[in-house]
């Protein structure tokens, strides 16, 4: 048995659908569309000022092989054609390239079937043609938070993957403060075929390198999205952007504090991707929040799981006043690997500002 290790940090029915849905960018790149390939290999920016989020150089269909429920998880199940990613490991890329074996990129997504909140940090693995993998969690633009890694499989036929979630070390609050910390695993049996490998086609974007994102897919499940700017619960204080990654703060005090957190008022960092404005989960986030020269606050900022607040980074202080100063470090980047137009982005450590009004 081959077994792969999941990415983390310390404490840290067959529906038969295919299609390439939504296969524009922000900023409506042209694209042109090719003929069914079996892999798809990356031009992805590698000079010093292409770092950010750029446009990738493809988008490709998807086979939804199924969805099911797993305990209190519900779980999706996708492959497309393999192709590259990065790992991450603290501030470090290591690619991934395709190997002779692969026969597709196989994805997962788990969500709270109640609310369609995509669960990042869960722990995902899946059992697959005799091999067990614990697959990676992914970033990507079209997707934002998933499990995958490029698997290989057998003949034509059908296939059942037993896929298994293994539960949320992270803190939990308010709806889900009892929910979501035991494992859990389900069935999903699909189909390999031509015929399904036929349905899976790959399209170029002829503006791809420039900055920019393609937009998120259509799909038949919750994708990542953080929550919107002006719906973020309590009061939202400053916003911050580095490394390409968006920073917004917001303060929630006395019955709006989230059930669980013993304070009396709880400030909140929302991390997001730009232009689709998915969650940025798994990085280690340290602040310093000062009024008038003097510190008020410095710790770290908990990963966070809210029903209200989506994925967070929160801590518990005294107040905010108008004019104070939050500086924000991304102690270590999001744990996650990242699929073409993300690699070169949100690594960024250096301490940053956010200037605090609204109180």
């Amino acid at each position: 048995m081959h077994r792969r290790h999941f990415l983390h940090l310390g404490a840290i029915s067959t529906l038969g659908l295919a299609g390439c849905l939504n296969q524009g960018t922000q900023g409506d790149a042209d694209t042109t569309t090719t003929s069914q390939t079996t892999t798809a290999t990356t031009a992805a920016a590698t000079d010093e000022e292409s770092r950010g989020v750029y446009i990738q150089s493809f988008v490709e269909g998807m086979y939804m092989a199924g969805m099911a429920d797993a305990g209190p998880y519900k779980v999706g199940l996708m492959y497309t054609v393999p192709h590259e990613f990065w790992n991450v490991n603290g501030a470090s890329l290591q690619k991934t390239a395709i190997e002779s074996s692969d026969s597709v990129h196989l994805m997962t997504t788990v969500w709270d079937p109640e609310t369609g909140i995509v669960l990042p940090e869960s722990g995902v693995s899946v059992e697959l043609a005799g091999q067990e993998e614990v697959i990676y969690p992914m970033l990507s633009q079209r997707m934002g938070f998933h499990y995958g890694d490029n698997m290989p499989l057998g003949d034509d036929g059908t296939y059942t993957a037993t896929v298994s979630v293994g539960g949320m070390n992270i803190r939990r609050t308010g709806a889900f403060a009892e929910k979501f910390g035991d494992p859990a695993s389900t069935d999903i049996e699909f189909e390999f075929t031509k015929d399904t490998r036929e349905q899976i086609s790959v399209t170029e974007i002829e503006e791809a390198g420039n900055p920019g994102s393609v937009k998120p897919m259509d799909m038949m499940m919750p994708l990542g999205f953080a929550p919107e700017r002006d719906a973020l619960p309590g009061t939202l204080l400053g916003e911050a952007k580095s490394g390409d990654a968006l920073f917004y703060a917001t303060l929630l005090s006395g019955g709006d504090v989230p059930a669980g957190i013993d304070a009396e008022s709880y400030l909140a960092v929302s991390a997001r991707t730009p232009y689709n404005r998915f969650v940025l989960p798994a990085m280690a986030l340290s602040g310093t929040l000062s009024r008038g020269g003097e510190e008020v606050y410095s710790g770290m900022f908990e990963r966070t799981l809210d029903p209200d607040l989506n994925y967070h980074y929160g801590a518990d202080v005294s107040g905010v006043e108008s004019g104070d100063t939050l500086t924000l470090t991304v102690e270590t980047p999001p744990q996650v690997a990242r699929h073409e137009g993300y690699e070169t982005a949100f690594l960024d450590t250096t301490p940053f500002e956010v200037t605090l009004s609204g109180q």
